[in-house]
């Protein structure tokens, strides 16, 4: 009985822990691409980006918030989301961040 009780509460701690982890996005800014973004790690002026359960997150940084989204989605495409310090970013706000990238695309060619 003792060795069906530890099981089972070893068995949930797994479980828990791997739930955790897979649900926690941390970091100030949470960027998350529109695609498949074809790298994991980037740097914008100075502040380092890691991809983190599909979003690329950052620590806060001396750049204005919307400077910040429209380097990233300069070096990465189009976002779908973009949010600091626990805000999202509205439909407005977003389009502003995303004209960056479109700018960059367009240039490109």
């Amino acid at each position: 009985m003792f060795r069906s009780f530890v099981s089972a509460v070893i068995t949930s701690a797994a479980l828990l822990a791997a739930a955790g982890v897979q649900a926690q996005t941390s970091g100030y800014y949470v960027a998350t691409p529109a695609a498949k973004p074809a790298k994991d790690r980037l740097i914008t002026r100075s502040t380092a980006w890691q991809l983190q359960n599909g979003a690329f997150v950052a620590a806060r940084a001396p750049e204005r918030d919307l400077v910040l989204c429209q380097l990233v989605a300069r070096d990465i495409g189009a976002l779908s989301s973009f949010s600091a310090g626990g805000k999202a970013y509205d439909a407005a706000q977003l389009g502003k961040c995303n004209g960056k990238a479109a700018t960059t695309a367009v240039a490109s060619n």
